[in-house]
Protein backbone atom coordinates (compact mmCIF):
# COMPACT_ATOMS: atom_id res chain seq x y z
CA UNK A 1 0.00 0.00 0.00
CA UNK A 2 1.43 3.49 -1.30
CA UNK A 3 0.42 7.03 1.07
CA UNK A 4 -0.04 9.94 -0.57
CA UNK A 5 1.98 12.69 1.51
CA UNK A 6 1.90 16.70 1.41
CA UNK A 7 4.79 18.51 2.92
CA UNK A 8 4.38 22.07 3.99
CA UNK A 9 6.92 23.51 5.60
CA UNK A 10 7.83 27.25 4.45
CA UNK A 11 11.98 26.98 4.55
CA UNK A 12 13.52 25.46 1.57
CA UNK A 13 16.38 23.24 3.21
CA UNK A 14 13.93 21.87 5.63
CA UNK A 15 11.40 21.25 2.81
CA UNK A 16 14.55 19.80 0.75
CA UNK A 17 15.55 17.48 3.76
CA UNK A 18 12.06 15.93 4.53
CA UNK A 19 11.53 15.61 0.99
CA UNK A 20 14.84 12.87 0.83
CA UNK A 21 13.94 11.28 3.31
CA UNK A 22 10.70 10.36 2.84
CA UNK A 23 12.07 9.38 -0.58
CA UNK A 24 13.81 6.74 0.93
CA UNK A 25 10.49 5.12 2.01
CA UNK A 26 8.88 3.23 -1.21
CA UNK A 27 5.69 3.63 0.17
CA UNK A 28 5.38 7.21 0.31
CA UNK A 29 4.56 9.48 -2.74
CA UNK A 30 5.08 12.94 -1.89
CA UNK A 31 2.43 14.92 -4.21
CA UNK A 32 2.92 18.64 -2.83
CA UNK A 33 4.95 20.65 -1.03
CA UNK A 34 3.73 23.96 0.12
CA UNK A 35 5.78 27.09 1.46
CA UNK A 36 2.90 29.05 3.28
CA UNK A 37 -0.65 28.09 4.68
CA UNK A 38 -2.74 29.12 1.86
CA UNK A 39 -0.37 27.07 -0.32
CA UNK A 40 -1.15 23.55 1.67
CA UNK A 41 -4.82 24.42 2.32
CA UNK A 42 -5.00 24.89 -1.93
CA UNK A 43 -2.99 22.05 -2.31
CA UNK A 44 -5.25 19.46 -0.10
CA UNK A 45 -8.89 21.14 -1.67
CA UNK A 46 -6.79 20.24 -4.99
CA UNK A 47 -5.10 16.79 -4.04
CA UNK A 48 -6.31 15.07 -1.15
CA UNK A 49 -3.73 13.39 1.02
CA UNK A 50 -3.27 10.76 3.27
CA UNK A 51 -0.65 12.74 5.40
CA UNK A 52 0.62 16.19 6.00
CA UNK A 53 3.67 16.79 7.00
CA UNK A 54 3.04 20.56 8.70
CA UNK A 55 4.72 22.88 10.54
CA UNK A 56 3.19 25.54 12.87
CA UNK A 57 5.18 28.58 12.12
CA UNK A 58 4.65 29.81 8.64
CA UNK A 59 3.86 32.89 6.93
CA UNK A 60 0.71 33.90 6.17
CA UNK A 61 -1.15 31.32 7.81
CA UNK A 62 0.05 29.30 10.43
CA UNK A 63 -0.45 25.36 10.96
CA UNK A 64 -3.15 25.20 13.61
CA UNK A 65 -4.75 28.22 11.12
CA UNK A 66 -4.63 25.45 8.16
CA UNK A 67 -6.11 22.74 10.52
CA UNK A 68 -8.88 25.26 11.28
CA UNK A 69 -9.71 25.65 7.53
CA UNK A 70 -9.38 21.97 6.40
CA UNK A 71 -11.82 21.05 9.06
CA UNK A 72 -13.00 17.34 8.06
CA UNK A 73 -10.84 17.60 4.98
CA UNK A 74 -7.37 17.82 7.09
CA UNK A 75 -5.50 14.57 6.30
CA UNK A 76 -4.31 12.62 9.26
CA UNK A 77 -0.84 15.58 10.57
CA UNK A 78 2.38 14.66 11.76
CA UNK A 79 3.95 18.19 12.89
CA UNK A 80 7.02 19.28 12.46
CA UNK A 81 8.34 21.92 14.52
CA UNK A 82 11.58 24.08 16.09
CA UNK A 83 9.17 24.61 19.52
CA UNK A 84 8.77 22.37 22.07
CA UNK A 85 5.67 23.66 23.88
CA UNK A 86 3.84 23.62 20.53
CA UNK A 87 4.91 19.63 19.64
CA UNK A 88 3.95 18.70 22.96
CA UNK A 89 0.40 20.51 22.86
CA UNK A 90 -0.24 19.16 19.57
CA UNK A 91 0.81 15.67 20.55
CA UNK A 92 -1.41 15.42 23.21
CA UNK A 93 -4.63 16.24 21.46
CA UNK A 94 -5.05 15.01 17.79
CA UNK A 95 -2.23 14.83 16.08
CA UNK A 96 -0.70 11.44 15.37
CA UNK A 97 2.83 12.54 15.89
CA UNK A 98 5.39 15.60 15.72
CA UNK A 99 8.80 15.83 14.42
CA UNK A 100 11.24 18.33 16.18
CA UNK A 101 13.67 20.19 14.12
CA UNK A 102 16.34 19.54 13.01
CA UNK A 103 15.16 16.70 11.54
CA UNK A 104 16.60 13.15 11.41
CA UNK A 105 15.74 9.94 9.24
CA UNK A 106 15.52 8.19 12.29
CA UNK A 107 12.84 10.31 13.96
CA UNK A 108 10.81 10.48 10.33
CA UNK A 109 11.36 7.15 10.20
CA UNK A 110 9.44 6.46 13.90
CA UNK A 111 6.55 8.42 12.70
CA UNK A 112 5.91 7.05 9.65
CA UNK A 113 5.77 3.59 11.30
CA UNK A 114 3.15 5.17 14.28
CA UNK A 115 1.05 6.66 11.20
CA UNK A 116 1.14 2.94 9.20
CA UNK A 117 -0.60 1.53 12.33
CA UNK A 118 -3.16 4.36 12.71
CA UNK A 119 -3.83 5.75 9.55
CA UNK A 120 -6.71 3.38 8.89
CA UNK A 121 -8.29 5.20 12.24
CA UNK A 122 -10.58 8.16 12.12
CA UNK A 123 -9.12 11.85 13.10
CA UNK A 124 -10.79 14.88 13.77
CA UNK A 125 -9.31 18.66 14.88
CA UNK A 126 -12.35 20.23 16.11
CA UNK A 127 -11.33 19.47 19.87
CA UNK A 128 -7.45 20.23 18.91
CA UNK A 129 -8.20 23.99 17.55
CA UNK A 130 -10.24 24.86 20.59
CA UNK A 131 -7.83 23.56 23.07
CA UNK A 132 -5.21 25.52 20.75
CA UNK A 133 -7.00 28.79 21.32
CA UNK A 134 -7.73 28.65 24.45
CA UNK A 135 -4.57 27.51 25.58
CA UNK A 136 -2.16 30.49 23.64
CA UNK A 137 -2.38 34.11 24.35
CA UNK A 138 -5.76 36.23 23.12
CA UNK A 139 -6.68 36.26 19.14
CA UNK A 140 -5.83 38.52 17.31
CA UNK A 141 -7.02 37.03 14.10
CA UNK A 142 -9.80 35.45 12.91
CA UNK A 143 -9.90 33.23 9.63
CA UNK A 144 -12.95 32.51 7.35
CA UNK A 145 -13.33 30.61 4.39
CA UNK A 146 -15.78 31.69 1.70
CA UNK A 147 -15.81 29.03 -1.06
CA UNK A 148 -12.20 29.36 -2.81
CA UNK A 149 -11.37 32.94 -0.72
CA UNK A 150 -9.80 33.22 2.73
CA UNK A 151 -10.56 36.04 4.94
CA UNK A 152 -8.43 37.47 7.85
CA UNK A 153 -10.03 39.12 10.30
CA UNK A 154 -8.08 41.33 12.86
CA UNK A 155 -10.07 40.83 15.85
CA UNK A 156 -9.59 44.62 16.50
CA UNK A 157 -11.83 45.35 13.56
CA UNK A 158 -14.71 43.33 14.75
CA UNK A 159 -17.92 45.10 16.05
CA UNK A 160 -19.52 42.37 17.43
CA UNK A 161 -19.94 38.37 16.45
CA UNK A 162 -23.38 36.84 16.77
CA UNK A 163 -24.49 33.14 17.09
CA UNK A 164 -26.95 31.90 14.60
CA UNK A 165 -26.94 28.42 15.43
CA UNK A 166 -23.92 25.88 14.12
CA UNK A 167 -22.12 28.96 12.90
CA UNK A 168 -21.46 32.58 13.77
CA UNK A 169 -21.74 36.25 11.97
CA UNK A 170 -18.93 38.66 12.83
CA UNK A 171 -19.86 41.93 11.80
CA UNK A 172 -16.74 44.73 10.96
CA UNK A 173 -17.66 48.13 9.75
CA UNK A 174 -17.48 46.88 6.22
CA UNK A 175 -18.27 43.23 6.23
CA UNK A 176 -19.98 40.83 7.17
CA UNK A 177 -18.81 36.81 7.53
CA UNK A 178 -20.27 33.67 8.25
CA UNK A 179 -18.13 31.55 10.22
CA UNK A 180 -18.75 27.63 11.43
CA UNK A 181 -17.32 27.95 15.29
CA UNK A 182 -19.53 28.57 18.63
CA UNK A 183 -19.38 31.68 20.68
CA UNK A 184 -18.42 30.18 23.54
CA UNK A 185 -15.48 29.20 21.97
CA UNK A 186 -14.58 32.32 20.50
CA UNK A 187 -15.50 34.35 24.34
CA UNK A 188 -13.03 32.34 25.65
CA UNK A 189 -10.30 32.87 23.74
CA UNK A 190 -10.84 36.56 22.82
CA UNK A 191 -9.06 39.48 24.99
CA UNK A 192 -11.70 39.95 28.05
CA UNK A 193 -10.79 43.04 28.82
CA UNK A 194 -11.79 44.23 24.58
CA UNK A 195 -14.61 41.59 24.07
CA UNK A 196 -17.13 40.93 26.24
CA UNK A 197 -20.17 38.76 26.02
CA UNK A 198 -23.57 41.17 26.45
CA UNK A 199 -26.18 38.59 25.48
CA UNK A 200 -26.41 35.25 24.97
CA UNK A 201 -25.76 35.38 21.48
CA UNK A 202 -23.98 38.49 21.19
CA UNK A 203 -20.09 39.68 22.24
CA UNK A 204 -19.03 42.82 21.93
CA UNK A 205 -15.91 44.49 21.14
CA UNK A 206 -16.41 47.54 24.32
CA UNK A 207 -14.16 49.54 21.88
CA UNK A 208 -17.20 50.57 19.18
CA UNK A 209 -19.41 50.91 22.29
CA UNK A 210 -20.75 54.63 22.56
CA UNK A 211 -23.35 54.29 25.04
CA UNK A 212 -26.03 51.88 26.55
CA UNK A 213 -30.04 52.61 26.20
CA UNK A 214 -32.24 51.16 29.22
CA UNK A 215 -35.50 50.13 27.11
CA UNK A 216 -36.89 47.74 29.65
CA UNK A 217 -37.20 45.92 32.84
CA UNK A 218 -33.22 44.76 32.78
CA UNK A 219 -33.24 45.13 28.89
CA UNK A 220 -30.85 47.33 27.61
CA UNK A 221 -29.25 47.94 23.81
CA UNK A 222 -25.97 48.62 23.27
CA UNK A 223 -25.34 51.92 20.54
CA UNK A 224 -22.54 51.09 18.34
CA UNK A 225 -19.92 53.96 16.48
CA UNK A 226 -21.56 53.01 13.14
CA UNK A 227 -25.27 53.24 15.09
CA UNK A 228 -25.99 49.23 14.81
CA UNK A 229 -27.70 48.37 17.47
CA UNK A 230 -26.81 45.71 19.44
CA UNK A 231 -29.29 44.42 22.49
CA UNK A 232 -27.58 43.63 25.64
CA UNK A 233 -29.04 41.22 28.73
CA UNK A 234 -29.70 41.61 32.44
CA UNK A 235 -26.61 39.18 32.77
CA UNK A 236 -24.97 40.65 29.67
CA UNK A 237 -25.10 44.41 31.40
CA UNK A 238 -23.45 42.78 34.89
CA UNK A 239 -20.33 41.69 32.98
CA UNK A 240 -19.30 44.84 31.31
CA UNK A 241 -16.50 46.24 32.53
CA UNK A 242 -17.75 49.68 34.36
CA UNK A 243 -20.80 47.95 36.12
CA UNK A 244 -17.93 45.40 37.88
CA UNK A 245 -16.05 48.74 39.07
CA UNK A 246 -19.18 50.89 39.97
CA UNK A 247 -21.94 48.53 40.88
CA UNK A 248 -24.59 51.12 41.87
CA UNK A 249 -24.02 52.70 37.84
CA UNK A 250 -27.85 54.10 36.67
CA UNK A 251 -28.97 54.57 32.90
Amino acid sequence: MSYSVIIAEDEAHNRQTLSQILSGHKDINIIAECKDGFETVAAIQKHPADLLFLDINMPRLSGFEVLELLGDQAPVVIFVTAFDEHALRAFETSAIDYVLKPISAERIARALDKFRKNAAGRHSYAEFIENQRTASKSLERLIVKDGDRIHVIPVEDIMYIKAEDDYVLIVTEKNKYVKQDRLSALEAALDKEQFCRIHRSYILNLRYLIRLEHIGKETYQAILKNGNLVPVSASGFHLLPWFRKKPDIAL
